[in-house]
C-alpha cells in the first residue's frame, strides 16, 4: 500500500513538473513572438517617415566657391530650408575653385556615410566617377546645384538651379535688341568649358545663327583675371572692330572690362554677363554692362535641401531627372531686382 502511494505520488510530482515546464515554455514562446512582432513591425515602417530619424538626417553642401557672394546666398536658403525641416546641414567648400580640396570634401561626405549630398556640379571624369560609383554605391543621393551634370554620367538624383539653355538664349536676344542685327560678338569660354558654359553657349548661338550678319568669336582664356585680360589684349590687337562681348563665364566680366578700358572708352562696346554679383552690378550701374542674367541663388539652396527632404522621407519618388529651374531674369543697366 505504501509503495502504491509513493508511486502515485511521484507520478503527480511529475505531472507537476511537467505542466510548469510546459508553462515556462509558453512564457518563453510567448515573450519570443513579441519581440519578433515589435522587430518586423519596425522593419515594415519606412524609416524616413519618423519624426526622430526624420530630424536626425545629416546633409551636407559642397561647394568649390565657397568666397563668393553667390555662393554666400545658395547658403543661407539651403540653411533656413534644413532648419525649417529640423535636419543637420554643413556647408564644405574651398577657396579659389581647388578642384583636388573640392572632390576631397565629396570623397570624405561619402565615406562619412551622409544622409544626402547637394553639390555644386563638376564636369570632370574625376567627379562623376565619385558620384556614379562610390556615391551610388554607397546610396547616398547627390542633387546637383547651380552647376549641372548630365545624370547619365553622374547618377545625381536631380539638378536646382538656372536653366543655363535658357539663360544663353535670353542674353542673345537681348544682345540682338541692343545692338542690332549685325555685328562682331565676342563669346568668352573658360578654356575647360564646364557643362553649364556650353549649355549657355548653345542658347547664345541658337539665337544668333539666324542672323548672318551677326559674326560670332569665341576666345577662350583661362579662369584667372590675368589670363581673361591676356585673352581679351590679344583679341583687341587681332580684332579691333568687335562690337560686342559676351561674358559666357561670369568672372571674366570685370577683366574684360578693365582691358578694354586701359585701351579705349568701354561704352561703344555692347558688353553682357552672367551673374549679378557686386562686381557686375556695379559695372552695370557704371554703365559699363549693358546687361546680365540675374540668378536666385537663395532659392537654389532652399529648393535643393528641399528636394532632398522629400526624396529621404519618399515623398517626391523619383525627383524629376530634368532638373528644378529657378528664376532667372535679363536685369538691364538702370534697373534694379
Amino acid at each position: 500500500m505504501d509503495a502504491l502511494l509513493c508511486g502515485q505520488g511521484a507520478r503527480g510530482l511529475r505531472k507537476s513538473m511537467f505542466v510548469s515546464l510546459f508553462a515556462g515554455c509558453l512564457i518563453i514562446l510567448f515573450f519570443t513572438l513579441t519581440s519578433m512582432i515589435k522587430v518586423f513591425s519596425s522593419n515594415l515602417i519606412e524609416p524616413a517617415l519618423t519624426s526622430e530619424q526624420h530630424n536626425s538626417y545629416r546633409l551636407v553642401l559642397i561647394t568649390s566657391e565657397l568666397d563668393t557672394p553667390f555662393w554666400a546666398k545658395v547658403e543661407k536658403g539651403a540653411m533656413a530650408a534644413a532648419e525649417q525641416y529640423g535636419a543637420s546641414l554643413e556647408v564644405w567648400g574651398t577657396y579659389g575653385s581647388n578642384r583636388d580640396d573640392f572632390l576631397k570634401n565629396i570623397e570624405v561626405a561619402i565615406v562619412s556615410k551622409v544622409d544626402g549630398i547637394i553639390v555644386q556640379g563638376l564636369d570632370t571624369d574625376e567627379f562623376k566617377s565619385l558620384t556614379k560609383v562610390k556615391a551610388a554605391s554607397s546610396g547616398i543621393p547627390i542633387i546637383t546645384v547651380a552647376n549641372d551634370v548630365p545624370m547619365n554620367e553622374s547618377l545625381r538624383r536631380t539638378y536646382v538651379g538656372s536653366d543655363h539653355l535658357e539663360a544663353g538664349s535670353m542674353i542673345a536676344r537681348q544682345l540682338v535688341s541692343d545692338m542690332g542685327f549685325a555685328g562682331r560678338v565676342v563669346l568668352m569660354v573658360s578654356d575647360r568649358q564646364e557643362y553649364f558654359q556650353r549649355s549657355r553657349l548653345t542658347g547664345i548661338l541658337n539665337v544668333l545663327k539666324p542672323y548672318p550678319q551677326i559674326e560670332t568669336l569665341i576666345v577662350a582664356a583661362g579662369d584667372s583675371r590675368v589670363d581673361v585680360a591676356s585673352a581679351t589684349n590679344k583679341l583687341l590687337n587681332e580684332a579691333p572692330n568687335v562690337d560686342a562681348f559676351i561674358a559666357v563665364s561670369a568672372n571674366h566680366a570685370g577683366s574684360i572690362i578693365q582691358e578694354i578700358s586701359k585701351r579705349m572708352q568701354v561704352e561703344p562696346f555692347y558688353i553682357y554677363s552672367f551673374d549679378d554679383s557686386p562686381e557686375t552690378l556695379t559695372l552695370m550701374q557704371q554703365g559699363k554692362i549693358d546687361a546680365l542674367i540675374a540668378q536666385s541663388p537663395e532659392a537654389m539652396g532652399e529648393q535643393s535641401v528641399t528636394h532632398m527632404i522629400k526624396w529621404l522621407t519618399g515623398e517626391q519618388v523619383p525627383l524629376n531627372p530634368d532638373g528644378y529651374f529657378t528664376d532667372i531674369k535679363v536685369l538691364r543697366a538702370g534697373e534694379t531686382r
